[in-house]
């Protein structure tokens, strides 16, 4: 899961409920500060992330120039799948969260396409839109993102999560991680941020969660279906990741653009969560890709 360094909300950004045709959302909002509108931006959160995972991003984002969004997906933190008219489709949440996205899209950008960021699972959700309504997306950047499960090493831990959540509540998943840790000697963040971590794990509704452990282990790879929608339509790619990212691995994420024709673009001393980590290279590239969208074609950056 990402960990943010801060809890700050810049000053010039919104905690507001944005509610759509298909969902209540809690999220953040930003509007461009720069002298020059250049577009909008939607940022979706990884599996245990939140909204609260691209706070450094935020003011440099729109300082130059661009409107964002990012907000807490279905059944995540401060928007939980209680009684929603609708409940996730734990047998395909995918298509629940990629509905909701473009919902989300319609509603903060009604007549303009946006520039799309999935960060990890959330690139999965990214790609799941861009495939349903590509003409919506003036550019999609999957971040720290594959193409698609999880490596087969991963997945034992969140298989065992999905069967664990059928007996256990999320308290004892999340004690037995604490314990976990601090068996491998890994350190605890400061206190403010580990309270934060541990409410918003157990702020995730169960189902929902397990549903998206079985997606990160069940996804089949849909680059090259991808790849023919995003040309066709004309909609720049890059995949951006922390030079030790550790969840896909490198060599899939640039195998992956390559058959997407997409940018490539490597932040230096981050892993798997560069927005947290260095969030001004990470601003930087967003905000380079966004302005060249248009018109360059994709290439290494």
């Amino acid at each position: 899961m990402s960990i943010p360094r801060s809890l700050v909300v810049p000053s010039d950004a919104r905690c507001r409920r944005l509610v759509t045709q298909r969902f209540d959302h809690a999220a953040i909002t930003m509007s461009a500060t720069g002298n020059e509108a250049r577009g909008t931006a939607v940022i979706v959160p990884g599996f245990t992330g939140s909204k609260e995972d691209f706070l450094p991003i935020l003011e440099p984002l729109a300082v130059a120039g661009y409107d964002v969004t990012t907000y807490d997906q279905r059944g995540q933190f401060e928007s939980p799948d209680r009684n929603a008219p609708t409940s996730i489709d734990v047998t395909d949440p995918l298509s629940t969260l990629a509905a909701d996205l473009l919902a989300l899209i319609d509603t903060v950008s009604p007549n303009h396409p946006v520039h799309l960021v999935g960060h990890s699972m959330g690139g999965l959700v990214a790609r799941a839109a861009t495939l349903a309504q590509p003409a919506r997306m003036a550019s999609l950047t999957l971040l720290c993102s594959g193409p698609g499960a999880l490596p087969e090493d991963q997945r034992p831990v969140l298989e065992a999560l999905g069967a664990a959540l059928e007996s256990v509540t999320l308290e004892q998943v999340w004690e037995a991680k604490v314990a976990f840790d601090q068996s491998q000697g890994i350190a605890a963040p400061p206190a403010d941020i580990e309270e934060f971590l541990r409410r918003r794990f157990l702020a995730n509704t169960p189902e929902a969660l397990a549903a998206k452990a079985r997606l990160l282990t069940t996804e089949p790879d849909r680059t090259t279906e991808l790849a023919a929608v995003t040309a066709q339509a004309g909609v720049p790619v890059m995949v951006l990741h922390g030079v030790d990212d550790d969840a896909w691995p490198i060599e899939q994420q640039v195998a992956m653009a390559i058959t997407l024709g997409a940018e490539i673009c490597t932040i230096d001393d981050a892993g798997h969560s560069p927005a947290v980590e260095r969030p001004v290279e990470t601003a930087a590239a967003l905000v380079d890709f966004w302005n060249r969208s248009v018109s360059q074609p994709a290439g290494e950056v």
